[in-house]
């Protein structure tokens, strides 16, 4: 096997042993994907700032998200058809977070159920909550979160209307895959991905076959979910799922500052600056362009974490330095579990912690608490920059 010493290695073998579909779901955005390849490319654009003879010894990531302590301040992100990516995914990569000491957000829209997830893991993990037009089904979602542990509940904001996405589309995608021609013959050569997937039962959308009324196959599903997401979600609701909920909410889907005043004052524990990984409005800004104008905006009444195009340590490490409290990704990780299942997880982790490590340390920094918007080079068209005196 090749060595592995970055993210990109395991895209490589993610992309040779899972099937298209499932590629293609986690690599692409919405129509053009300009906001996708701006969420990673606008990270490129901000340079270090590199200090030399300062004592390095003793450093530490260790930090605390939403009044968790953790390993270094990044949490996998919610993705769905995770059990898709490697069979039983969302164990697997619950399972991997919890040993490394990060948290782990388990979508609503997973493979495995939340209570597969708890009957597996030891660890509290966190729950993110699509707020669907069955509102009996959501607040059962929510009474089933409570039941398994969750510690946080994540609400996603942004996805009221599905943003076309054009890959999907012409996949067929599905879970389990439809067996049409194409998908078959793509199959065909994956056959260490099938061999994982005829060991398990977990195929379908858990956390809602057999959850809801009339949902028994893979066609009842689709034309469901398609037409699921409420539309007239709006401050209002999203106040009564918190009170519903009544433990730690995090908000995930801002991207503007007028919604980040919205949320910190309707009581959120945290914030998510977030596009959904350019998988809904094509054309907006990238989250870290406007991570900047949000923090100076909300100041520390709530925690502000950013998620979209983190691939490295050294993203991590400039989202921290502008002022984030806490950090997600998403392909980083999947592109592990594809790859080596659990352990692809856990490597995925060791490379993003040893590249914020002796990024941190070269600019002259030894702990989380200590990084500052000093050791970054912003442009000048970022949303609320800085230039460094």
């Amino acid at each position: 096997m090749a060595v592995i010493t970055e993210i990109e290695d395991l895209k490589r073998i993610y992309r040779h042993r899972v099937p298209r579909m499932f590629f293609d779901y986690t690599e692409s955005g919405s129509w053009t994907e300009q906001t996708f390849r701006d969420n990673s490319g606008d990270f490129g654009k901000i340079r270090l700032r590199q200090r030399v003879a300062v004592n390095m010894s003793g450093r530490s990531t260790a930090s605390r998200m939403v009044g968790r302590d953790v390993a270094m301040p990044v949490a996998l992100a919610p993705v769905g058809l995770t059990g898709m990516q490697s069979a039983d995914g969302e164990i697997k990569a619950a399972k991997a977070a919890a040993s490394f000491g990060v948290p782990f957000t388990l979508s609503t829209m997973s493979i495995c159920s939340i209570e597969d997830v708890a009957e597996h893991t030891a660890e509290p993990f966190w729950f993110q909550l699509y707020a669907m037009k069955d509102t009996d089904y959501t607040n059962r979602l929510i009474e089933r979160a409570r039941a398994a542990n969750c510690s946080a509940l994540v609400i996603t904001l942004d996805l009221q209307i599905l943003g076309q996405r054009h890959k999907d589309l012409k996949n067929g995608l599905s879970a389990p895959p439809k067996l049409t021609l194409p998908t078959m013959l793509d199959l065909a050569g994956k056959w260490s991905w099938g061999l994982e997937m005829l060991g398990t039962k977990r195929r379908h959308f858990g956390n809602v076959v057999g959850h809801v009324k009339g949902i028994s196959d893979a066609a009842s599903l689709g034309s469901w979910t398609n037409e699921q997401f409420d539309p007239s979600l709006d401050w209002h609701k999203v106040s009564k799922l918190m009170e519903r909920w009544g433990g730690k909410v995090i908000l995930k889907g801002i991207l503007d500052v007028e919604d980040a005043k919205m949320a910190r004052d309707l009581g959120a524990d945290a914030i998510i600056v977030s596009n959904h990984g350019g998988r809904q409005l094509d054309g907006a800004l990238s989250a870290i362009r406007v991570l900047p104008s949000i923090l100076d905006a909300v100041g520390d009444r709530v925690e502000v974490h950013v998620d979209g195009g983190i691939r490295s340590g050294q993203d991590v490490l400039k989202a921290l330095a502008m002022g984030a409290k806490g950090t997600y990704i998403g392909r980083a990780y999947i592109y592990g579990l594809g790859a080596l299942g659990r352990e692809g997880v856990t490597r995925a982790l060791e490379i993003i912690h040893r590249e914020l490590d002796v990024s941190m340390a070269l600019c002259g920094r030894r702990r989380i608490d200590e990084l500052d918007r000093g050791i970054l080079y912003i442009p000048e068209d970022f949303e609320g920059h800085w230039r460094r005196r």
